[in-house]
Parts: structure tokens; C-alpha cells; sequence
């Protein structure tokens, strides 16, 4: 198997990336050329459906038929301009989309989050490594690849726009809602891998839209719940957290989505998130960095913004700063009611509203939609399950494997010897012992729930004398690997015992992790696999059996013993 390296920052690398929709022009460069498509549809909307194409809703096909008929009345009466799908399923999703365009006078715009995919928020579908996984890949090629296929799943389900991909710069280890979300701590990795990811989506004629601007990535509250607060110098959030956007922004980005946070350096008006900054969206943005693309407002319904603005003047003041999208408004029909009122105040121009609609209109325009069809509702799950899709997720997880300790122990390996292999961390036996149990002759598996105390410990550890070698696997079983995975004070001290007595780790959890457990930092040989999902515990297995070149490079600095760039 080859390897090709890159640097963290050569982003001219992507240039020699051969591109399947070359001929197409990027969204961007539509955006300046007439369009008659666009025009007799923009011509015949009256001032109040113009606003109302500003406004996506929430959809979902794992609620009840009282809920899906409720957005499809929200759609005909309202006439909204999009959709923003949650949870449910790849098939119910496109018989779902069929009946909402049907219901739709102008197309509907359809969204989701899909950072690692449809499988973020679809059953049925393909989940690839989270992006602190993926920061971990030095051939950036693989990642261009993973955004390629991954617009086919969306446009298959009848998607146009993924939310993703995240570029915010987590220089913040306690940050509770980006993190593992991130390509990492170094903005010139976050750039280029974010880059690599977004040319791939949009040149499989898919809509981004980075996130979060002007970046998320130093807090340690969740926006979801509060305003968070970043302050810090315009000095250091431009050479910092805005430099991924910036870089984006000059390689066509279609779309970026604004925080909830409030930066006193950019805008110093009290409790004022940075979705309702003019300032930020319409002074930076737009203005200093030229961004001409599709501006999106995170949720709308986050107590990071209503919590100062509340009863729909969010959404006002969000119109006026400029987003061309307003997302999960608290109250759609209110807010539209609100910000016809503003306009005939005029707190609003109908050149602020009419500048968004004709964007969000050529966004339609480019992802096809002026072309009247349906989706084929047959075989959905099956065409976004490829067995090309399905072998490249692996190929990454093998990339993102990082070896922080003990390159020199792995000819030393031998499949004849008597080896046990422990999980720690579930009491489940885990693919990952599978797999080496196949591959070792003479193995044996034991597992230690993360709450095993002292006496169930020991019962393992008397065992441990008869075997040549001992390999251990931390498992983090939790949906979402952040921070302050838990494993019992018994079971730290045993890690610490077994990496003085030469075992072997792989760690399925976020890197941040290394942190709390003490004595890894002397073990021979720690391999980060970064989550728990079966194709990251084959990667590693991998490894063991040096059949995968381990060629990761540890996303982030987790203390002065396993700093960022390490691996290899």
C-alpha cells in the first residue's frame, strides 16, 4: 500500500486533484452572469414570498404523520425557500422530498449537517471518520475523494447543500461543541483539509457552507445552550480563527454558516451574538474578505441567540446583518409577519432582502432545481451504501492511524506467540479482538467494563504472567468522543501498571483523553485510533498486523509529552 505525504499547508496540492465536474462553473462564478431562470422566478414572488425564501425548516422522517403533514402546510402557506433534514432514513427521506417539492410553487433549497456524512443524521447510511480523524490523514486526495462521494449520497436523497464542513480551529481541548468536530488545532491543517473536503463536495456539484465564522473553535460553551464569548484581539481572530474562511473563501466557497458567540473585539455592543452583527457579517464578511457566497445563520433557535433577542427579533436582526439564510427559526411564520413589518418601517430596504433571494435562487438554479423532477424511490439504500464508498472510509481510517510510540515493536510482533488482548472500557468483546484473535494463533480476550474495580482487575491481571504479549484497547463507547471519557481509578492505575510492563495500546478515543491517563507516555508502543466505530478498530487491528503503514500525525496537542504533528 503507498502513502503519499503532504504538507499541512500546501494547498496547491489540491490543484493536480483531477476534478469530475471541471466544466462547471462554481457556484461563485454564477453569481455575476445573468440568469433568465432566476429573474422570471424572482420577478414573480411578491415582497412577502421573497422573505419567505429566506427562512429553512426542520424536517424529519422518524416523527409522526401529524408532524410531516405540518411542514408540508408550513410549505404551501408559508412558501418557504428550504429544508433541513434531522433524523430519519435514506428511503423515507426521498418519498418525503417527492411529496414536499410537489407541495413547493419555487423549489425547495434541501439541507443538512453532514460533517461525516449522510450517516450524521440518517439510519442506513455511511458515517466516515469524524474530522479529528481526518486531520490525522496527510494524503489529502483521500479526503477530496470522501467529499466526491459523499455529494452523491446527498444528491441522491435529494439534497443540494451539506452544512459541513466545520473549520474551526480547536485550539480549546475543553471545548464541548466542536472538538472532535475539528480537522484540529493547526489553522494551516484546518485549511487545507477542510479545502480538500469542500472541493470534492462542490465539484460533486454539491452546496457547503463552512462553519462556524468567525470561528468556534477557542470556547468551552456550547452555543446551543448560552452565549459564548471569545475575547480576543481582531488581531488574533484574524490571523487565527478567521484564516480557514479566508483561504475557503478565495477557493470558491459557495456557503458559510455565522456563530453564536459574542466578540466585543468585532462588534462591542452588549450580549451581541455574532449572527446579529452587521458589523461581523456585513463588515467583515461581506466586505473585508469579499465574500459573495450563500451566508447561513446557525439554528435560530439556539439559546446563544434568542436568549438577548427574543420574540422574533432575532430573526429581524439577523436580516438586517446580513445572512441570506435564516435556519430553524423558533417561529417561521412570525418571523416573516416581523420582518415584512421592518420593511415597511423601513428598518429594512427590499434591496437587503432581494440581494439574498436572488442568491438563494441561483443556489437553485446550480444545483438543477430549475429542472422539474423526481426522485427515483427505489434501491435508496443500497445506491448510498457503494461498495466504493464503503472501501474508502476504510482506506481513511487506515490513513488516520497515528503512532505516537514504538515503530521499532512492530516487526517485533509475532503471530505465534501467546498474546492476550484486553478491552478496557466495555465489557463486550470488540472487533478490534476479533480481529487480532484471527490473526494471533494463540490468543486469548478478556474485557474490563470502565467501571471495573480492584477485584475484577486483579482477576485479569494474575493471568497476565503466562503470555509473551499483551495488547490492550481503550474503548470510548459513547456516540459523541469528546473529552472525559470515564474509566474507573482501578482501571487507570492498571493502564499505568501494564505500559511500565511492556504492553501494547491502541486507543479508540479522542486524543484529548491521553491526557487523564497517566504512564502511557512511557509505554512502548500507543497507537491513536481516535474512535470507536468498527472500521477505525480494523485500521488498528491493521496495524498489529502490519498490513497498515501507520502514517497519522496527531491532530492536536494533548500535553508536553504527545504535542501536535507527532506520529510516524
Amino acid at each position: 500500500m503507498k502513502f503519499k505525504h503532504f504538507s499541512a499547508w500546501a494547498f496547491v496540492a489540491l490543484a493536480s486533484i483531477s476534478t469530475v465536474n471541471a466544466q462547471k462553473k462554481s457556484y461563485i462564478e454564477t453569481l455575476s452572469e445573468p440568469n433568465q431562470w432566476v429573474d422570471s422566478v424572482f420577478n414573480k414572488l411578491s415582497r412577502r414570498q421573497k422573505i419567505a425564501q429566506m427562512f429553512f425548516v426542520r424536517a424529519l422522517t422518524n416523527s409522526t404523520t401529524a408532524y410531516e403533514d405540518s411542514i408540508g402546510n408550513v410549505i404551501k402557506k408559508e412558501r418557504i425557500g428550504g429544508l433541513v433534514f434531522f433524523q430519519g432514513g435514506p428511503g423515507r427521506q426521498v418519498i418525503l422530498t417527492n411529496k414536499y417539492q410537489e407541495l413547493a410553487r419555487v423549489p425547495l433549497l434541501v439541507t443538512s449537517d453532514g460533517e461525516w456524512g449522510l450517516g450524521m443524521r440518517l439510519d442506513s447510511t455511511i458515517s466516515y471518520p469524524y474530522q479529528m480523524a481526518l486531520g490525522a490523514v496527510q494524503n489529502k486526495e483521500l479526503i477530496y475523494k470522501m467529499g466526491l462521494e459523499v455529494a452523491k449520497d446527498y444528491r441522491r436523497v435529494g439534497m443540494h447543500m451539506n452544512l459541513a464542513p466545520d473549520v474551526d480551529v480547536n485550539n480549546n481541548a475543553k471545548n464541548p461543541v466542536i472538538n472532535y468536530r475539528s480537522f484540529g488545532e493547526n489553522k494551516y491543517n484546518v485549511a487545507s483539509s477542510g479545502a480538500a473536503y469542500m472541493k470534492g463536495m462542490q465539484d460533486g456539484g454539491l452546496m457547503v457552507s463552512l462553519k462556524h465564522f468567525p470561528g468556534h473553535g477557542d470556547t468551552d460553551v456550547d452555543s446551543h445552550f448560552d452565549l459564548p464569548q471569545l475575547n480576543f484581539t481582531k488581531a488574533r481572530l484574524d490571523s487565527l480563527e478567521i484564516y480557514p474562511f479566508r483561504e475557503l473563501i478565495r477557493q470558491n466557497a459557495s456557503g458559510i454558516m455565522i456563530a453564536h458567540m459574542n466578540i466585543p473585539a468585532l462588534d462591542n455592543t452588549p450580549h451581541m451574538p455574532s449572527t446579529l452583527s452587521k458589523p461581523i457579517v456585513t463588515g467583515i464578511l461581506k466586505e473585508e474578505l469579499g465574500f459573495k457566497g450563500i451566508i447561513i445563520s446557525d439554528a435560530m433557535e439556539m439559546k446563544g441567540v434568542v436568549k438577548y433577542f427574543k420574540d422574533g427579533e432575532a430573526d429581524v436582526m439577523a436580516v438586517i446583518a446580513g445572512n441570506d439564510i435564516l435556519e430553524l427559526s423558533e417561529n417561521s411564520d412570525r418571523a416573516i409577519k416581523l420582518v415584512r413589518k421592518a420593511v415597511r418601517s423601513g428598518r429594512i430596504s427590499m434591496e437587503r432582502i432581494d440581494e439574498s433571494v436572488k442568491k438563494i435562487l441561483m443556489a437553485k438554479y446550480w444545483a438543477g432545481l430549475n429542472k422539474k423532477d423526481s426522485l427515483d424511490e427505489h434501491h435508496v439504500v443500497a445506491d448510498v451504501n457503494r461498495p466504493e464508498s464503503l472501501a474508502l472510509r476504510q482506506e481513511l481510517a487506515n490513513a488516520a492511524m497515528t503512532l505516537l510510540k514504538g515503530r521499532e515493536v512492530l516487526p517485533q510482533l509475532d503471530k505465534e506467540k501467546r498474546t492476550v488482548i484486553i478491552s478496557v472500557g466495555t465489557p463486550e468483546v470488540t472487533v478490534f479482538q476479533k480481529e487480532l484473535g484471527a490473526y494471533y494463533q494463540n490468543a486469548v480476550f478478556y474485557t474490563l467494563d470502565k467501571n471495573a474495580n480492584a477485584n475484577q482487575i486483579a482477576v485479569v491481571a494474575r493471568e497476565l504472567g503466562g503470555f509473551d504479549q499483551v495488547i490492550i484497547g481503550i474503548h470510548d463507547t459513547r456516540i459523541r468522543p469528546g473529552n472525559g471519557m470515564v474509566l474507573s481509578a482501578d482501571l487507570k492505575m492498571f493502564l499505568k501498571d501494564q505500559s511500565q510492563k511492556n504492553a501494547c495500546f491502541a486507543v479508540f478515543a479522542n486524543p484529548y483523553n491521553l491526557s487523564q491517563w497517566g504512564g502511557l507516555e512511557n509505554s512502548k508502543f500507543l497507537l491513536v485510533a481516535y474512535q470507536k466505530e468498527d472500521f477505525m478498530q480494523k485500521a488498528a487491528a491493521s496495524v498489529f498486523k502490519n498490513e497498515v503503514n501507520p502514517s497519522g500525525r496527531l491532530p492536536v496537542t494533548v500535553n508536553t509529552f504527545f504535542k501536535y504533528g507527532d506520529g510516524r
